[in-house]
């Protein structure tokens, strides 16, 4: 559980935070378990009751405190009224590492109103570590502030990709290929992790060419909160297009042209 920070807080994100903390007691209980069950869904990709666990908890709270807000989640689909307000949730991001017994994995929650994405928790308790940010109340990584980073020319870049293969069957081949040959150095730290070290300035920019809306919809506000900037391959701000860039602002134009 995580002790929640003495820093300014919206009643929604203080809600996402809760419902992190329903979520990690969910997945931490299961981490590594040698009986965890384990199943394919029909798009190929695998499910662990953990996954259905962590997204049960997260509804539960977010119906108990918030029962008038729409929720869209990548296990159990859409539920509530059509409103104004809906909650966003991936329960394990990077479900591979989490079966794997890797400990990069994480909870994404984002709220999303009529501007856009509003608040948003990326929670990753085998790493020990929580992001979080709510539109105009900054990004913050445990009891921390954080911002990215001042790199301002693609050949001091520290650039995070997907793998080369994932690149190369969505026809970004060659594309990533030159842009991390022109970066400083490209490492491949992958799924909702990227963007968190993008949002630190640890890394300055990230492209992924395949995501679904719950893998991107805290990060968007996570990384403009913290200064950067957040769009898809074609550079409309959105956490439904697909894909994602994202870099510390300075970079992304020059980024958008070379993946072009």
């Amino acid at each position: 559980m995580c002790e929640h920070p003495p820093v300014p807080l919206s009643v929604d994100l203080r809600i996402a935070l809760e419902a992190a903390d329903a979520a990690d007691a969910a997945t931490m209980r299961r981490f590594r378990a040698a009986d965890l069950a384990v199943e394919d869904k029909a798009d190929g990709t695998p499910v662990s009751e953990a996954d259905r666990a962590a997204e049960t908890a997260i509804r539960s709270h977010l119906t108990r405190v918030l029962p008038g807000d729409a929720v869209l989640g990548e296990e159990y689909g859409a539920s509530g009224a059509g409103g104004e307000r809906r909650w966003i949730i991936d329960p394990i991001d990077a479900t591979v590492n989490y079966l794997r017994g890797v400990p990069v994995w994480a909870t994404l929650i984002a709220l999303e109103d009529p501007d856009g994405i509003a608040a948003g928790v990326v929670s990753a308790p085998a790493l020990g570590a929580r992001w979080w940010a709510a539109r105009g109340m900054g990004a913050w990584a445990g009891g921390r502030p954080i911002r990215v980073s001042a790199t301002d020319r693609i050949e001091a870049a520290h650039l995070s990709i997907n793998s080369i293969t994932t690149h190369e069957q969505h026809g970004l081949g060659p594309q990533i290929t030159a842009l991390s040959r022109r970066c400083a150095r490209t490492r491949g730290f992958g799924d909702f992790w990227s963007f968190m070290l993008l949002a630190e300035g640890a890394v300055d920019l990230v492209v992924e060419p395949v995501a679904a809306i719950w893998d991107l919809a805290p990060l968007l506000v996570i990384v403009e909160e913290a200064g950067g900037r957040f769009t898809d391959l074609a550079g409309n701000r959105t956490v439904a297009g697909g894909n994602a860039v994202a870099s510390n602002g300075r970079l992304h134009d020059a980024a958008l042209a070379a993946l072009r």
